[in-house]
């Protein structure tokens, strides 16, 4: 097997479950090289009462500047929670980046639950939209399609598949080839994922167990396996199901250790040799 390997944009928080602190080693673990450039370093997590944080925007494009002719291609671009002003400097690089031929995966991260994370406006929502033009797969949640969309967010916070047919639709205009909905809750007590693929309007799903609780960086969790799966041939719902299963997973673990999931994120690292096995 070629050597695969993975270039992935966002924060670092020190302490807390999310971000880079669970895509390098979930990617990595799937034998696959994972570069992170970090956005930002904070000393922990917005969830958390009180933090650091260092900007780091000026270093994105310095840092592969300094890469200079070396052997730098790769497989997939992942992109996470980003500030305003660094989008437009992530469609700088991947602009820069994009000749070697790799894919772009573009989760939106930026709001739950029907609204905005704290720090964000509407400014956010239209510079995310024009990141969303590069990109080959695209990940939001129901929230997060909801505004990129305009449309409504549903008033029992689920909506049905017509919602998510409409919403991807309108996504996949911006540019997407693939949309990924996460959160597709179609049936009582279940949650899942919604598929849809632009060139051929097919759309995919599954419905699986709903956890109970709430899990701060369980979506970066998520699109971190989802990319490992794309990037090793898997299609974007056999991704879509690996990175569910793998996330239902190290929630079960944090239940059993009965971990403060909102403050320190699911215990993803007993469900790795989980999504080992998977493989």
């Amino acid at each position: 097997m070629s050597r695969k390997r993975v270039l992935t944009i966002q924060d670092y928080s020190c302490m807390g479950r999310c971000s880079l602190t669970v895509a390098l080693p979930t990617i990595s673990a799937m034998g696959i090289e994972c570069v992170g450039i970090p956005t930002a370093v904070l000393s922990n997590h917005t969830q958390f009462k009180s933090w650091t944080f260092k900007d780091l925007s000026d270093q994105i494009l310095p840092i592969i500047e300094k890469w200079g002719d070396y052997d730098h291609e790769f497989d997939m671009i992942y992109t996470g929670y980003l500030g305003n002003e660094q989008i437009p400097t992530v469609i700088e690089l991947i602009k820069r980046l994009s000749h070697k031929g790799g894919r772009v995966y573009v989760d939106p991260a930026m709001a739950d639950d029907g609204k905005l994370y704290p720090g964000f406006d509407h400014t956010h929502v239209v510079a995310m939209r024009e990141l969303l033009a590069y990109a080959d797969y695209a990940k939001p949640n129901l929230t997060e399609a909801c505004l990129l969309t305009d449309t409504p967010y549903p008033a029992d916070g689920k909506g049905d598949i017509s919602l998510f047919r409409e919403l991807a639709k309108k996504l996949s205009s911006y540019g997407p080839k693939v949309v990924i909905l996460s959160g597709a809750r179609f049936e009582e007590g279940k949650t899942g994922v919604y598929c849809y693929y632009a060139e051929t309007g097919k759309e995919e799903y599954f419905q699986k167990e709903l956890l109970a609780g709430h899990y701060h960086g369980t979506g970066d969790l998520f699109s971190s396996a989802a990319v490992g799966g794309l990037v090793l041939g898997k299609s974007p719902i056999e991704a879509s199901e690996l990175a569910h299963d793998y996330v239902s997973e190290a929630i079960r673990y944090s239940v059993s250790n009965n971990t403060d999931g909102l403050t320190y994120g699911p215990d993803f690292e007993l469900a790795i040799p989980y999504l080992c096995s998977r493989l």
